[in-house]
């Protein structure tokens, strides 16, 4: 059942739950539309200060909530703190502005704005010297504004504001080098690729509105999963067999897919590396790919209980994206589309693991899995790009050919790089492996197929990531390195305490405080289950150990055995080329040349055609117009005599 109670909101939490929205936008308007140049030198100084009070106010309303006034009946609630009527178009539906707060939108308030903040902190660092960096300071704020603003949002309709604003801060900051064509044509594929994706979003809101008659989350929840008037008119509705509930759920997590690179809406993802690696960062471990995660995970008790349908095509969308994406990064050697496809792969687990979820106790184990898996996510994929970061600057490359041997001359990097991997890879104690647990556990509970895929994706998880650590940090002896030195504490802060949260943020217990129905439930570890996610985990390293810590020709025999299966994931299944060739040789060819051809000699033939006749004609009378008076005298009093002789003919 979906709560929302009048509870007793503390003021203080009210106003920093606007000053949470609020700051990020003063830093954008500062540094982005004052145009004060004198800014320039204190922009890092402007956008720190901003994140960094954005957090704590973060964290104090995630304190209160989770300890204070959050919770009813031992139930956590979902609170509209904050409600203004924006527009309203009819006696029912009215888009508001406002702020919702439950369990998991506070999570995503402190991840956000958390990681944003280690990212504001490194770019200090990393972007030092560039000329621009007022400008970059203003897009980083208005990306962290736009994703604040998209997880603290009341209704469909305010959400969707967001997220298209996500969209536009993304499209700039991969962009951010626009004098590189590489990036351009990046935020340019990004743009478009989520732009298709956002219709099905908004057609699917449009569906969903119509049928529950309310934008408002808690509204459209309660009343589409219940019998009610509302519910039973979306499952009578249909289209080809298929309730209009089930279509609006599709098409909205369409646009969920398409924000968080799902096959085959993924392809934008990996381009998306040209822009500056913090921003890789912000992009891939707690904001824009996880957007629809969460949006699935905001209308999941819709999904869960009233359509069936939808919940598996998010889980096998997920579980195949997965494993699609982890084969491809075994493959790449651009280290940052390793991490790419890694996030791609990483966020298909969350996905496939909101899919086979129930609600309610351990039937919603899959949903607590998802989210903790979010949450322990961002911290290690932020550390393993800013960790990337610092491996670039040091090489300036991205290639793993151009290294080796860093362990040597980048010790602390090799010391946060290697607990970011030994995360994501799953081994214990650090905090992938509590997350990543949950959702084996989830898939081993719900559908056997699904376990056993994942499983393998977690053994090439293992293997893609230790073979970059090895090829990055071992390998081969280093090459005259660029830089002077690692970095200074801009860089050393943000990599140790994502280190720190890597390593210790599977503690926390989400089985109690967020649940796919706000209650706690008791989710116990069985090490006998871990044993052969563990085993998985240590093969994966152990195969890598053995082809990558040092140079042999192992990598080379075993390409050129399977060379055309290798060649074929290493350019991606060749689905950019399918792209390609869809769009020039089917909707170019086939669609918009002959729409060309009937635009220009069928409908501008038809208005020209008009046109002349219209100028001939004029031609031909214009010569009545000669402006001699006694022409004119003759033309008028002529008409007059052919009108009198016309009307005496017809009246007498």
């Amino acid at each position: 059942m979906i709560l929302n109670i009048t509870a007793v909101v503390p003021e203080n939490v009210i106003i920093f739950s606007k000053l949470i929205l609020v700051l990020p936008f003063l830093s954008f308007l500062l540094l982005g539309i004052t145009g004060i140049s004198k800014f320039k030198n204190y922009s890092g100084i402007i956008g720190i200060t901003s994140m960094l009070i954005t957090f704590v106010l973060s964290a104090m309303v995630a304190f209160k909530y989770f300890f204070n006034f959050g919770k009813a009946e031992d139930v956590f609630q979902k609170i509209l703190i904050y409600k203004k009527e924006w527009l309203s178009f009819s006696e029912n539906i009215s888009i508001d502005m406002g702020i919702l707060i439950d369990p998991i939108s506070v999570m995503m308030i402190v991840v956000v704005s958390f990681v944003s903040l280690m990212v504001h902190i490194y770019s200090a660092w990393y972007m030092k010297g560039d000329k621009r960096i007022k400008v970059y300071y203003s897009f980083l704020s208005l990306f962290t504004f736009s994703m604040l603003g998209l997880v603290l949002a009341s209704n469909l309709f305010q959400m969707y504001v967001f997220w298209e604003l996500v969209g536009v801060s993304s499209f700039l900051l991969i962009g951010y080098y626009y004098d590189k064509p590489q990036a351009v044509a990046a935020a340019k594929k990004a743009f478009i690729v989520t732009r298709f994706a956002d219709l099905g979003f908004l057609i699917g809101i449009l569906i969903l509105s119509y049928y529950s008659q309310s934008l408002d989350f808690i509204t459209t929840i309660d009343r589409l999963t219940s019998e009610s008037e509302f519910y039973n008119n979306s499952i009578a509705a249909s289209f080809i067999g298929i309730s209009a509930l089930t279509w609006a759920l599709v098409l909205i997590f369409v646009g969920g897919a398409g924000k968080s690179a799902m096959f085959p809406l993924h392809i934008w993802l990996p381009d998306a590396m040209e822009g500056p690696t913090p921003v890789s960062a912000l992009i891939h471990a707690a904001t824009m790919v996880v957007a629809g995660v969460f949006l699935v995970a905001r209308l999941f008790p819709v999904y869960a209980l009233s359509s069936y349908g939808a919940l598996n095509v998010v889980a096998f969308t997920g579980i195949f994206t997965s494993l699609f994406a982890a084969l491809i990064a075994c493959t790449q050697t651009d280290i940052k589309r390793v991490l790419a496809y890694s996030t791609i792969s990483q966020i298909g687990f969350m996905i496939f693991s909101l899919g086979i979820s129930g609600i309610g106790g351990e039937n919603g184990h899959g949903y607590m899995a998802s989210m903790f898996h979010l949450f322990t996510h961002a911290m290690f994929k932020a550390l393993l790009f800013l960790g990337a970061g610092a491996v670039i600057h040091y090489i300036h490359s991205n290639e793993m050919k151009d290294m080796g041997g860093l362990r040597k001359t980048m010790p602390f990097t090799n010391l946060c790089f290697l607990v970011a991997c030994l995360a994501i890879a799953g081994i214990p104690p650090f905090s992938g492996f509590f997350s990543k647990e949950e959702i084996l556990a989830a898939a081993w509970q719900s559908n056997k197929t699904i376990f056993f895929a994942a499983l393998f994706t977690a053994f090439l998880t293992a293997f893609y990531m230790f073979r970059l650590y090895f090829k990055i940090f071992w390998y081969i002896e280093p090459l005259k390195a660029k830089a002077k030195s690692e970095g200074n504490l801009y860089m050393i802060i943000p990599l140790s305490l994502l280190a720190f949260l890597s390593i210790f943020a599977g503690f926390v217990p989400f089985n109690k405080i967020i649940t796919s129905d706000g209650k706690a439930f008791e989710s116990s570890f069985h090490f006998t289950f871990s044993l052969l996610p563990i085993a998985v985990a240590v093969t994966g390293i152990l195969i890598s150990l053995y082809l990558f810590k040092s140079k042999n020709n192992k990598p080379a025999i075993i390409s050129s055995t399977f060379g055309s299966l290798i060649k074929t994931v290493r350019n991606k299944f060749y689905i950019d080329e399918l792209y390609i060739f869809i769009t020039q040789k089917v909707i170019f060819s086939l669609i918009s040349k002959p729409s060309t051809w009937i635009d220009k000699n069928i409908v501008d033939g038809a208005v020209n055609i008009t046109g002349n006749a219209t100028q001939t004609f004029s031609e031909k009378i214009k010569k009545i117009q000669s402006g001699n008076t006694q022409n004119y005298a003759f033309w008028y009093i002529s008409a007059l005599i052919i009108l009198i002789v016309i009307f005496t003919y017809m009246y007498y």
